[in-house]
């Protein structure tokens, strides 16, 4: 356990002198197409779990990669005394599809100018290889300086977060004596601005709906059955129209059952933040805010649940007209969820929903997208305040406690599997281009994301 803060410098001092040799560790595994969704890159997943493993032990972990299903994991272990964290990120990337659009090669990164500083250009660059290096370049220079880390840290990396980590349940649950720690640590998430970081308090949960309506048993004559015999897509609009009252509100029965009521501190904090709704919608074209008029835009993003059609199809689409009543129509439909909301009740009234609207001689097939709930964390905990103390030394603002609209099903995992919470401080920005063409990561992110991480750690010991 280090807990003198001239330890502390040291680490620091050492990771300002060895940028040089830390951004060529970043740019070897962002050279290995480590894209799990293409069978084509199955041995590059491999080639990058064992990377991370030869990394992690030459620096004094205990590292293996463990087979699953899919794609493999990375665990790695450095004892020490003091309170025991997990760190989680991922090496998988996205594809990179459409390729025509990058500037250069996404797999041969490279540093270029940007208005806003000196940024790093790779595919995985911000999510996630760039977020995990922070963290295990932080560890190296502990580990260099005082032949230790501040407290006993334990790494789990997949393989398969962008295809939805089909193999993180049953891998956590059949590992769970391993992996469970006082905390887990997760770095996939971003700062407020390029000056600002900030610590994710909050995440949705997710669950999802796809429902396909059957009427006649083949496309029909719209001139001989129009009128006359049930249309799908009618239906099915009607169906997904329902879903919102005029207010926005969701309609559907016990929806709101597991919803709580913002904390004033909380309010309060996000009143802070100033948000610009008008910029935010302007970026996308847009002007308007919708939904519930009696909730902030923030509030409305972090805290509060939706219900929304992601996509619906039925009958001729292709040029020209083909006057047919379709015989099917579906739509996919997705849930983000908040507080103690349960992804398979929420689904049990969607569907209780649609059976209820649907005529006698039609029938409905369902395909459910797995779920996970919410989370969120009390933001007076100690973990908190010594990450926040942590930022803000090293950034010199108050760092912000902020929500996130998205879902990071892992947190979900860790606390239903595991039972323990997770810290989120991630470096990324909102204009990195993850999952698009161009990914970038901002080189002040990735070199003050390892400061910020080894004075969290540090922290994070004297609990």
């Amino acid at each position: 356990m280090v807990n003198n803060r001239i330890e502390l410098e040291k680490a620091l001092e050492y990771l300002d002198n060895n940028q040089d040799e830390s951004l060529e560790r970043l740019f070897e595994i962002l050279r290995i197409p480590s894209i799990s969704t293409k069978n084509n890159n199955k041995k590059d997943c491999l080639k990058a779990a064992d990377w991370f493993v030869q990394q992690l032990k030459d620096i004094g972990f205990k590292a293996s990669i463990r087979k699953t299903s899919g794609h493999p994991m990375v665990v790695a272990h450095f004892e020490n005394d003091g309170p025991h964290f997990l760190f989680y990120g991922h090496y998988d990337v996205q594809p990179v599809d459409p390729l025509d659009l990058w500037d250069h090669d996404p797999f041969h990164p490279k540093i270029e100018d940007a208005p806003k500083g000196k940024i790093i250009k790779a595919r995985g660059a911000s999510d996630d290889k760039g977020q995990v290096m922070t963290f295990i370049e932080a560890c190296r220079a502990h580990i260099k300086t005082s032949g230790t880390l501040p407290c006993k840290i334990t790494i789990l990396l997949e393989g398969e977060e962008e295809i939805g980590s089909p193999s993180m349940s049953n891998f956590l649950k059949a590992n769970s004596e391993e992996l469970t720690a006082d905390y887990s640590l997760v770095c996939d998430t971003g700062m407020w601005d390029n000056k600002t970081p900030c610590i994710t308090t909050m995440l949705r949960g997710m669950v999802g709906d796809e429902v396909t309506i059957t009427a006649a048993n083949r496309d029909l004559h719209s001139g001989m059955y129009g009128g006359v015999a049930a249309n799908p897509i009618h239906l099915l609009t009607k169906i997904l129209s329902d879903l919102h009252d005029e207010n926005g509100r969701i309609t559907l029965d016990g929806f709101y059952n597991g919803v709580p009521e913002l904390s004033l501190e909380q309010k309060k904090q996000w009143d802070n933040l100033n948000f610009d709704s008008k910029a935010f919608l302007s970026d996308v074209g847009l002007s308007n805010v919708i939904g519930e008029p009696n909730y902030t835009p923030l509030e409305k993003i972090w805290s509060q649940p939706t219900c929304e059609v992601n996509g619906i199809w039925g009958g001729y689409i292709e040029p020209g007209f083909k006057t047919v009543l379709p015989s099917k129509a579906s739509a996919k439909v997705s849930f983000r969820l908040v507080g103690s909301q349960v992804p398979s009740k929420v689904l049990k009234s969607f569907r209780k929903h649609v059976i209820s609207l649907l005529p006698s001689d039609c029938s409905v097939e369902f395909n459910e997208k797995a779920g996970s709930g919410a989370s969120s964390l009390p933001i007076n905990s100690p973990e908190i305040k010594a990450a926040e103390k942590a930022l803000k030394d090293e950034w010199l603002v108050e760092p912000r406690m902020v929500g996130c609209g998205g879902s990071i099903p892992i947190g979900d995992h860790f606390k239903n599997i595991l039972g323990m919470n997770s810290l989120l401080v991630g470096f990324g920005l909102d204009d990195d281009k993850i999952h698009s063409p161009n990914e970038k990561y901002s080189l002040s992110s990735y070199q003050k994301g390892t400061r910020s991480w080894a004075r969290i750690l540090f922290n994070l010991s004297n609990i």
